[in-house]
């Protein structure tokens, strides 16, 4: 039997900028449906990141997200009783879901600030390529790097 389809929903663009991947940062900002108060706090660290690094907000933001984006990652995979760190290329949607999550992770493990001035803190270090999230990418590059001998492994 086969599985059921992933059905891919259209997200519009947010309230105050139109753009999708702003929408989709709230989106994933947001926690027990509260999107008011996660829209606040991604407008406010905006709002920052735009003071701060003398930049349009949006070009800003994509210019972080390019950086902590990874290209590529490591899978295991198990064949003839050992498991492999096989690196792949990272796909498009999957690239963007983690540049998201590493980056929210590397903000709320900041401590003694407000949401918002920790996500601008953390988007201000990945537009100079800095930063938890920044360094969590470059390490997944490494450790692709150092496994590139299993590459004829990928499936």
């Amino acid at each position: 039997m086969r599985r059921k389809r992933n059905i891919k929903r259209n997200i519009p663009g947010d309230v105050k900028y139109g753009n999708v991947s702003v929408e989709k940062l709230i989106n994933y900002v947001m926690k027990k449906g509260k999107k008011s108060i996660a829209r606040d706090i991604v407008y406010d660290a905006l709002e920052i990141l735009e003071k701060e690094t003398q930049k349009p907000a949006i070009a800003a933001f994509e210019e972080a997200m390019r950086n902590v984006s990874p290209v590529v990652e490591v899978k295991s995979r198990r064949i003839g009783g050992a498991n492999y760190q096989v690196p792949r290329e990272v796909r498009g949607e999957r690239r963007t879901a983690l540049a998201y999550r590493w980056l929210l992770e590397a903000a709320r493990k900041k401590t003694g600030k407000p949401m918002a001035a920790k996500l601008a803190g953390e988007l201000i270090l990945a537009t100079k390529n800095e930063g938890n999230a920044v360094k969590k990418k470059l390490d997944t590059h490494r450790m692709a790097e150092a496994n590139k001998a299993f590459a004829h492994f990928a499936w």
